[in-house]
């Protein structure tokens, strides 16, 4: 009888799996020919998604703030034969946004698919973050993303579909120490996101909350930082470009796109942060202690500056060929995807 049960058990398991295979593989997106648009796709990880897209035939809008970077990453996705097309634009400003979706829609037809990607990341301790700093990061990482969202929801509720993809992140679930302007934006951004997938699926609109964990992106060269600014870039400099820890931008990119394409809910990228968002669930007490422990051996706040420097003007302090070595992943992939026009 238990064998029985056991092989009824398995079948069922079995026959479930296909069902759940088979409605994902009906309600999979072409994205052939669509329009897809990526905030903050000028460099690191949205020029890496603007990339993967166009592998898909699909029609690529970036917006950023700066014109230059923008007009590099367009020349290099022409280069690579996507159809792609720039849009300055700062997210946080709602005048803005409306704007660059109208002219987005002139130019190329209604927008497919919604990638709000544009983030802003200091790094520091709290003594010396003063309220500007969570007013930039909210702007950009919460607002931005409402902006965005706001502005193609009328055609996509008019035609009854669409896809928006929030990229937040494993700091939107777990706060990280030293960086909490980053995580409060990106907590907000996780609410709003899990928020519009239950309240837009009635009216065929598939919202992707994206969850990754470190990155090898080169992001860490245009972060900021603050406090023992040295101390501060040499830890999180060297988590974002070990391989042990982070992922590659490009298969953060196809991940991504993939899940845009099977309609995913949720999307958590790379193993770390999938058993750290697992823990949490669990074990919360566990994830705390932990975090405690991570904080001791963080740079502390006092005697610090509470101005923000720019990662890549720090980065040329550090000169030793063991440093090199151990970012050798990150300054490669800051070339690769604009974050810096040459090696530093």
């Amino acid at each position: 009888m238990k064998i029985k049960a056991a092989v009824l058990t398995a079948m069922a398991a079995g026959l479930g799996s296909l069902a759940v295979s088979r409605i994902r593989s009906r309600s999979r997106v072409d994205l052939r020919g669509k329009v897809v648009l990526i905030t903050g796709g000028s460099r690191g990880l949205g020029l890496a998604v603007a990339r993967e897209f166009a592998t898909h035939g699909s029609i690529v809008a970036i917006c950023a703030r700066d014109q230059d970077e923008l007009k590099r990453a367009t020349e290099g996705l022409h280069a690579s034969g996507a159809k792609a097309h720039s849009f300055v634009c700062d997210v946080a400003d709602p005048e803005q946004v409306q704007a660059m979706i109208a002219d987005v829609t002139r130019l190329l037809g209604h927008v497919d698919v919604l990638v709000n990607n544009a983030g802003v990341i200091k790094v520091g301790p709290f003594a010396q973050m003063d309220p500007s700093d969570f007013e930039e990061a909210m702007n950009v990482m919460f607002w931005g993303t409402l902006h965005a969202t706001l502005a193609v929801l009328p055609a996509m509720r008019e035609r009854q579909h669409g896809s928006i993809v929030n990229i937040t992140s494993i700091g939107g679930k777990i706060t990280v120490p030293h960086l909490l302007p980053y995580c409060c934006a990106k907590f907000a951004a996780v609410a709003l996101s899990e928020g519009l997938g239950i309240e837009l699926a009635p009216e065929g609109i598939r919202v992707t909350t994206i969850v990754p964990g470190l990155m090898r992106t080169g992001s860490h060269l245009n972060a900021k930082f603050k406090g023992r600014q040295n101390a501060e870039y040499g830890w999180f400099a060297a988590g974002a470009a070990s391989p042990a820890v982070s992922i590659s931008a490009e298969s953060a990119a196809r991940s991504i796109v993939e899940a845009t394409i099977r309609g995913d809910r949720e999307k958590i990228l790379s193993l770390p942060a999938e058993l750290l968002a697992s823990l949490q669930g669990i074990a919360p007490a566990l994830v705390r202690e932990i975090l405690d422990a991570t904080n001791r051996f963080l740079p502390e706040g006092e005697g610090g500056s509470g101005h923000s420097v720019p990662g890549r003007m720090i980065e040329a302090q550090f000169k030793s060929p063991a440093w090199k070595e151990i970012t050798r992943l990150g300054r490669n992939a800051a070339v690769s995807l604009n974050e810096v026009t040459r090696a530093t």
